[in-house]
């Protein structure tokens, strides 16, 4: 074939990429204009399928995170299914709450009127998951789609490769093929499916990337949810229990090979205690991982090359005091302490996302605030402390996306909790109903009668300074909480206050007819 024939046939092929992704969005929207995600029924039918598609494909899905990043096969529901199971089963408990009319307060204008908010259906959502949690934070995202009534282009990770492919192949023999489409591929498809019109970007991934999908949202006005990372910070005060505290430390930054957004990037303690912290890392390794984490069933590999000479290339000039060992044929690299790391340091200006764990000292905890508010917002936060007067100053006077205390990553766990960044770690939020709204227009309503129209006479020309002043005193008036139970409360209470007033009144009126009728009587007695 000739260079030019090659090109031609390279451009055909890109078209047909471009097309091939045009299709399947314009599908999903008139799929989705059609109506048919708006019924709760319908919704509930694909939570309920996407449930099965978790239980029953659990061999198939622990297989391919096996094959994408060596994740261990007791390792996957921990860390992926079974916080898409609970979204899942929380969706389709709640979902006629979250879905339901939301009653607002009113003013005395609009005493007699039907005032809510709706929760409604924003239209076609991109969900652009990340490789390493590939599972987790591409379905998570789709549950509070299916659940607001959405349609949702999926696009996974083309780094998670077993897993994209696998998703590829399961979710349109679950869900509606047509609503909720998987589109695989690399940097190219990515482009082309931002260069389309969403109703919603959620994206997962890095803050380089976040910065471009915000850019190519913004040419349509398309709102984004951003899940981003950064270096979140975990201080260990010197009066904790040192031994606890790095156990849990150690869990949460080598699990995944420490491949995660919210693992401490490093640790914050003062000099007295930081032979003590690398003495408990050090023990608690040997306790995981055994002599040789390579050989361990549970100890991750590196997604790819890549990525390891990035990790590798973050530890040059710095002697491990723990691990250090690597290799490249596998994309192996030892859980690595690295202690007394200056601050300014290359290791401390890039978010690691791997199996390093810097030691930086500081002098007490108002050193450690100083450290945090000195550098841009992380998305989580972790404080060892047993004084809970300084736990809780740590709090009020630093900023994250979330914050967990004596412990790491388990607030991610929590639907209850909003999970986002703020800052240069994301925007936006999601768990639970918190995806829900997320994914939802909240459209205020206002249902007025043709009725009672002397009580709006005060708003219309021509105006005069009586007029004026009734209007003014009844848009100035407080809010009134009409919520169902508050009504049927203050109509009880109206009653019966009505009703003492009638038996008052009555009882009045029959004592002055008595006190009548007496000085009539004494009256005619004494005429005579």
């Amino acid at each position: 074939m000739s260079h030019n024939s090659q090109l031609m046939f390279v451009g055909a092929s890109l078209d047909l990429g471009v097309c091939m992704e045009r299709q399947v969005v314009q599908r999903a929207r008139e799929a989705y204009l059609s109506g048919r995600t708006r019924p709760l029924e319908f919704r509930l039918q694909q939570l309920h399928a996407l449930q099965r598609m978790i239980t029953e494909k659990e061999t198939e899905i622990s297989t391919a995170l096996k094959q994408d990043i060596n994740r261990s096969q007791y390792d996957t529901p921990l860390l992926e299914l079974v916080g898409i199971e609970n979204e899942i089963k929380l969706a389709i408990e709640k979902l006629a709450q979250w879905a339901a009319p939301r009653s607002v307060e009113r003013n005395l204008l609009t005493i007699s009127d039907e005032v809510y908010v709706q929760p409604e259906p924003l239209g076609v959502v991109l969900i652009i998951g990340a490789w390493n949690y590939p599972w987790a934070v591409t379905l998570q995202p789709l549950v509070g789609a299916i659940a607001a009534g959405n349609a949702a282009v999926v696009k996974p990770s083309e780094l998670s490769e077993y897993s994209s492919l696998l998703l590829r192949a399961l979710l349109p023999r679950y869900l509606d093929k047509d609503l909720y489409p998987v589109v695989t591929g690399g940097v190219s498809e990515t482009q082309e499916l931002l260069r389309l019109r969403f109703d919603h970007v959620f994206y997962t991934g890095s803050s380089t990337v976040g910065k471009l999908v915000m850019e190519a949202a913004a040419r349509h006005l398309t709102p984004v949810t951003l899940e981003l990372g950064g270096k979140s910070p975990c201080y260990i005060n010197k009066n904790c229990d040192i031994r606890i505290a790095c156990r849990r430390i150690t869990w949460g930054k080598f699990v995944n090979c420490g491949q995660t957004c919210i693992a401490p990037d490093y640790i914050l303690c003062e000099p007295c205690i930081q032979g003590q912290v690398v003495e408990c890392i050090r023990q608690t390794l040997l306790e995981f991982y055994g002599a040789d984490p390579k050989c361990s069933p549970d100890y991750g590999r590196i997604i790819n090359q890549r990525h390891f000479s990035r990790v590798m290339s973050l530890m040059e000039g710095y002697t491990p005091v723990v691990g250090g060992q690597s290799d490249a044929s596998q994309c192996y690299i030892a859980p690595t302490v690295l202690k007394d790391v200056p601050p300014h340091s290359r290791l401390m200006q890039e978010e690691i996302f791997g199996p390093l764990l810097p030691i930086v000292t500081v002098s007490d905890t108002d050193d450690a605030i100083r450290f945090i508010n000195e550098r841009e917002k992380p998305l989580a936060m972790y404080i060892f402390c047993s004084d809970k007067k300084a736990t809780k100053r740590m709090i009020e006077e630093t900023t994250s996306g979330g914050v967990t205390v004596n412990d790491v990553m388990m607030h991610y766990t929590l639907s209850s909790l909003p999970f986002g960044g703020v800052g240069q770690s994301g925007m936006g939020c999601y768990h639970g109903k918190h995806t829900f709204d997320q994914l939802s227009h909240h459209r205020a309503c206002l249902i007025r009668s043709l009725g009672m129209e002397s009580v709006n006479l005060a708003r219309y020309p021509p105006q005069d300074r009586r007029r004026a002043r009734r209007v003014r005193m009844a848009l100035k008036s407080p809010l009134i909480d009409m919520s169902k139970r508050t009504f049927i409360w203050a109509v009880t209470a109206t009653v019966i206050g009505f009703g003492l007033f009638i038996t008052l009144l009555v009882i009045l009126l029959i004592a002055a007819g008595l006190n009548c009728t007496c000085w009539y009587w004494r009256g005619f007695y004494n005429y005579f």
